[in-house]
């Protein structure tokens, strides 16, 4: 026994000894870093290798040799409505000024009565379509043209980047023209901001472009949030509408997931609390919260088909980087998304998506915040050290907050917060949906009823596309979009 286990100490020492030896001949990088770091111990086992990792560390230092960042390159072609004075947010915050890029289609009709507008997803950019001034297919490429589902022989289409972004409007990225003599970024000293804040700069884009009514108002996911709360708070401007994979209000779901992916992003060292623009900036934490995001956007059935269990290599030992072929899916997918992108919108437009509820108390209460600040002449400054600073606390108050509404109370205060929203309306919902599930959507199409809009049409879907079926079902989706447009009321 004795000498068995002296046969075997030396046995593991000349291991460790080779084992270093070999470091120069080893074709991975990332297991000769690990011999180089990892505190050696007795054992036969090579120890495992982060490709992965290798290549975040990588990207990492690329990222540091410029502080412009690379998202502003990714859409081109907008215009840009400039609003020049102050612009008071639900929350109390103050934007001296803003810029909202837009893209429109089409011509508009004499009677300026034809108008179309497309409100955008969280990540979502104006270009919605390809023209002359942007060749690149657009998000909704195939929805938008002469004779498809939005028709633009027939309607004019207007496409926003919302509020709070970062293609072209303006946002946490965007520089504050009362910061060292604007020539620093607003970074997270931006005030929080609301989906009904971006509806109302909307609104003045519509004022700019002479439009009074729209002929319908069109979104899904955080859009069909949009359009609901365009059609609620603006009753006579807007004469149809269309919201899909929406809800009348965020529920605790979906709000967790968003609360993941920011607290992902957050976590990165290189977040800096959102002051990154002039250093590297937090690739890790913006890869992990989109892969969040990317689960949440499709289904399981979907990837069952599409990946199954198959992996990468299958003849390869397994790995803990990417080995499964959903495993690469997600790596690719998060990773293309990091640079085209801006992180403080993700924060400030998530979280605006958590606070979305079209109830007629939480609509008064935030446009009494709003008036009172605009009554009261709040400077900017002063506002963001109230809001922003301590954004835990809301201006609702705690006790409000803090107590548990019944559901009849809550079913009450979503039918008067619709209560003016009688347009012909389309709800559409997707049964594989796992961010806004359908019984959400079957939500709006009821309080609509419920508050007596008598031409409420519902549509669920049975596709497999999750949450991204309003990107992709071409044929289900625009087929009801272009009746619900076209049909004469």
């Amino acid at each position: 026994m004795i000498r068995r286990a002296l046969a075997t100490r030396l046995a593991f020492a000349s291991t460790t000894a080779t084992a270093a030896a070999a470091v120069p001949r080893l074709a991975s990088l990332s297991a000769r870093r690990a011999l180089a770091t990892t505190p050696r111990r007795s054992s036969g086992n090579a120890p495992m290798s982060f490709p992965c990792i290798d290549r975040l560390e990588t990207r990492q230092r690329d990222l540091s040799s410029g502080p412009e960042p690379t998202y502003e390159k990714v859409v081109t072609g907008y215009k840009l409505y400039h609003h020049a004075t102050p612009y008071v947010l639900d929350h109390g915050g103050v934007l001296p000024s803003f810029d909202l890029a837009y893209e429109t289609w089409g011509t508009l009709n004499a009677e300026r009565s034809n108008a179309i507008l497309i409100h955008t997803g969280l990540s979502g950019s104006s270009h919605a379509h390809s023209h002359a001034g942007n060749t690149k297919a657009g998000w909704w490429e195939k929805f938008i043209g002469p004779g498809k589902p939005i028709d633009t022989d027939r309607f004019f289409v207007v496409c926003t980047n919302v509020l709070g972004g970062c293609y072209g409007s303006t946002g946490p990225g965007s520089l504050d023209p009362q910061s060292n003599g604007g020539g620093s970024r607003y970074a997270t000293t931006f005030p929080l901001l609301t989906v009904n804040d971006m509806v109302r700069a909307q609104f003045l884009l519509l004022d700019h472009l002479g439009i009074s009514r729209l002929h319908a108002s069109v979104g899904a996911s955080m859009g069909g949030m949009q359009a609901l709360c365009a059609a609620a708070l603006h009753p006579t401007r807007v004469a149809r509408l269309i919201s899909i994979s929406a809800c009348a209000r965020s529920h605790p779901y979906s709000i967790a997931l968003r609360f993941a992916q920011r607290q992902a992003l957050m976590s990165d060292p290189n977040f800096q609390r959102g002051f990154y623009y002039d250093s590297v900036q937090p690739h890790v934490g913006m890869k992990l919260a989109r892969a969040i995001a990317t689960v949440t956007y499709r289904s399981g059935p979907e990837w069952e088909l599409r990946f199954g269990r198959r992996r990468r290599a299958p003849d390869m030992p397994p790995v803990l980087c990417a080995d499964f072929l959903i495993e690469t899916y997600l790596d690719h997918q998060s990773e293309a998304f990091c640079l085209q992108y801006d992180a403080n919108s993700l924060l400030y437009v998530s979280k605006a998506m958590d606070m979305f509820d079209i109830s007629r108390s939480v609509t008064e209460r935030l446009r009494q915040t709003r008036e009172k600040a605009e009554q009261e002449g709040l400077a900017g400054e002063e506002v963001r050290a109230a809001v922003c600073m301590n954004a835990n606390e809301q201006p609702e108050g705690r006790e409000q907050q803090s107590r548990a509404e019944t559901r009849e109370e809550i079913r009450r205060d979503l039918v008067a917060g619709v209560g003016q929203a009688m347009q012909p309306t389309l709800v559409l919902g997707v049964q594989s949906d796992i961010l806004f599930p359908v019984a959400q959507q079957r939500e709006i199409a009821d309080i609509l009823r419920q508050a007596g809009n008598t031409n409420v049409t519902y549509y669920e879907l049975d596709a497999m596309y999750g949450h991204d079926t309003f990107l992709i079902d071409v044929v289900n989706v625009g087929a009801a979009i272009k009746g619900h447009l076209e049909n004469t009321v």
